[in-house]
């Protein structure tokens, strides 16, 4: 399968990030955090990944038959929103956030595909990085692999239904996939931690007060991002994103 030069510039760069990121100090970090969930809902939540996962194996598919091509992008998505989502950037109360990077394979790929992609980023860096967990991995891809992208998605053809440019339409998929990835987290924690005195409503208050803070800026700085990568692969790879219905 041929290559371009630039986008085996762009896979060797993320390599490089990824293992810079992989011996650079660990800490705790936004996703669900290892064993802080109870283990019903950390089951329920992997229970309801489950057909999105599916759906998205056959999505893929789908996308690699129709060109061999895809199957480098996809991978550079892949890439992209691993790097993204391992940087940790310290919040408040000892918590941290960070971008998900998943918005520019929403937007090319679908959120389909995108269940599956996040799974595989976050069993590695479960794994590698210490950042979330095995008993929280259904949880955080419901999350950053499927609410997040689904948003993306939507927000993306939305805007392109409504005549808006490209640029602004992937600036907002991706700026707004970010932030609800953390509202559906922060609905999460709050389901299973409850505040003694004012419950799900008051818990909810709380967790997304400490995220927005620092998530609102990430999510703009990766808004805008994602629309500079897009802007290269539109000059580089229009023929494989006109066939993606990309554009």
């Amino acid at each position: 399968m041929k290559t371009t030069k630039l986008q085996k510039i762009l896979v060797s760069a993320s390599a490089v990030l990824c293992a810079a990121l992989f011996f650079s100090p660990q800490a705790s970090a936004m996703h669900i955090m290892e064993g802080y969930l109870n283990p019903g809902w950390a089951i329920a939540w992997g229970v309801v990944c489950v057909p999105f996962v599916v759906w998205g194996f056959f999505s893929i598919s789908k996308s690699v038959k129709q060109s061999s091509k895809n199957l480098v992008l996809l991978a550079m998505c892949g890439a992209f929103a691993f790097v993204l989502s391992a940087l940790k950037i310290p919040s408040v109360s000892g918590s941290c956030s960070h971008p998900t990077g998943v918005g520019l394979g929403a937007v090319l790929f679908g959120p389909s595909a995108m269940s599956v992609i996040g799974v595989i980023i976050l069993l590695f860096q479960a794994l590698l990085l210490a950042h979330g967990g095995l008993s929280t991995l259904g949880a955080n891809t419901f999350s950053m692999a499927i609410a997040g992208p689904l948003v993306s998605f939507g927000v993306f053809k939305l805007c392109k239904k409504l005549g808006v440019s490209s640029g602004i339409a992937v600036f907002f998929a991706a700026a707004l996939g970010d932030l609800f990835t953390y509202l559906v987290t922060s609905v999460q924690l709050a389901l299973d931690h409850p505040d003694p005195t004012g419950g799900f409503l008051a818990s909810f208050s709380k967790f997304a007060g400490i995220f927005a803070v620092t998530q609102i800026p990430l999510a703009i700085c990766e808004g805008l991002l994602t629309v500079v990568i897009y802007n290269v692969l539109v000059k580089y790879s229009r023929k494989e994103l006109e066939s993606l219905h990309a554009l």
